[in-house]
């Protein structure tokens, strides 16, 4: 296994969402995470159960090593902009986590925020919660808000209703919309709305340097499609960044 600087590597959610991925393209991603002990794979929800399945093999071949220090599966539901029903992101959450998924990315309806509807965008979130959970109660949910989209009103809208939904992150961005990804100024107004949550910062960190500059912002998670470039050009040192 390649020497890391676990306290980055630990912190990546090593993620392909591209509508072209193939079967050895999840099985690459799943085999890197696992050799970096990323914190999660990310996957479209199609892969799910291949993922599942994939980082088992991995587990079982690695041997010595606890379930806990193998990286989570995540799906994203509701992907990439957020339109589907509620009930179909639930169902969504709810076959994700069946098919293996501990954890589950969920992005938000804007409207409901742009219209700071905070009792649409709670209910939203506490549907899917609780379909995911009702599967396996230890299910970890991330709240995609879209930031670049939002200002502030709308972002600290987005935080509570996550809180008040039960969910465990608030998510900047899907990297997929045109307005932008993952900015240190969204991150920090996350950090200051999302109170228990944790936060994780997607879209656009294609380098080490952009992945400590979100985490000095406030980012518990980064997720990237570079994270083996990440560790790479670290050269495996332990380096914290700065």
């Amino acid at each position: 296994m390649p020497h890391v600087p676990e306290n980055l590597a630990c912190r990546i959610d090593h993620t392909l969402l591209k509508a072209e991925a193939t079967a050895d393209d999840i099985r690459r991603l799943v085999q890197q995470a696992a050799e970096y002990r990323f914190a999660a794979v990310c996957v479209n929800p199609r892969w799910a159960a291949f993922a599942a399945d994939t980082i088992k093999l991995f587990a079982w071949a690695g041997a010595t090593e606890g379930a806990a220090s193998w990286p989570a599966i995540c799906a994203c539901v509701g992907f990439p902009l957020g339109a589907n029903r509620t009930t179909i992101k639930a169902v969504e959450a709810s076959s994700a986590v069946k098919d293996g998924c501990n954890e589950i990315d969920m992005v938000m309806f804007l409207p409901l925020l742009l219209a700071m509807d905070l009792s649409g965008a709670r209910a939203e979130v506490l549907e899917v919660v609780k379909s995911a959970r009702s599967v396996w109660r230890k299910t970890v949910v991330k709240v995609i808000l879209e930031t670049a989209v939002l200002d502030e009103q709308h972002i600290a809208l987005g935080c509570q209703a996550a809180i008040e939904g039960g969910a465990d992150y608030v998510k900047t961005s899907t990297g997929f919309h045109p307005a932008g990804g993952a900015t240190r100024q969204a991150v920090e107004m996350l950090r200051k709305h999302a109170g228990p949550l944790k936060v994780k910062a997607s879209g656009g960190i294609r380098t080490a340097h952009d992945a400590w500059q979100m985490i000095a912002a406030g980012a518990d998670r980064i997720g990237c499609s570079a994270g083996v470039a990440m560790m790479r050009e670290t050269g495996g040192t332990g380096q914290t960044g700065g």
